[in-house]
């Protein structure tokens, strides 16, 4: 099979309604490398470097309820920083760069899953504003005149 491994996706297939920070940051632990007093943090295998995650409200009005929130894991040598927060929004709008999708059977449920990863986090990219006009009076007394 040609496909190994984690599957690489564009945000706008994983969030086409954009997506919302709804957690903090944390730098995901290790559970089976851990032991009781010491805490070691999970390292990505293939690049070594340390994995982090944030929970994320999808804004897909369809999404079912229970399903809404998902951690997204973020890989870097450093604590990624969220994007500024907006005047007026509850929540942070966020988007992901170079994200990866990886299925899974979750053990609880027996169903597919998907574990999501990305190598950053940024704010949201704004549709591009209209071009001015350059001369906004020309243009309207060439339209009354005509």
């Amino acid at each position: 099979m040609a496909i190994q491994g984690p599957i690489p996706i564009s945000f706008d297939q994983v969030f086409p309604h954009g997506c919302y920070i709804v957690g903090e940051v944390e730098q995901v632990k290790d559970f089976d490398a851990s032991t009781n007093g010491r805490t070691v943090y999970a390292k990505d295998k293939t690049t070594g470097e340390p994995v982090w995650q944030v929970a994320v409200m999808d804004a897909d009005p369809t999404v079912k309820a229970g399903q809404k929130t998902v951690a997204v894991k973020i890989l870097s040598t450093v604590q990624p920083v969220p994007p500024a927060s907006l005047p007026g929004l509850p929540f942070v709008p966020v988007e992901f760069e170079a994200m990866t999708v990886t299925p899974y059977v979750g053990q609880n449920t027996g169903r597919l899953a998907w574990s999501i990863r990305a190598r950053a986090m940024r704010a949201p990219r704004t549709a591009a504003a209209p071009a001015p006009v350059k001369n906004a009076t020309a243009a309207a007394t060439k339209e009354v005149a005509a």
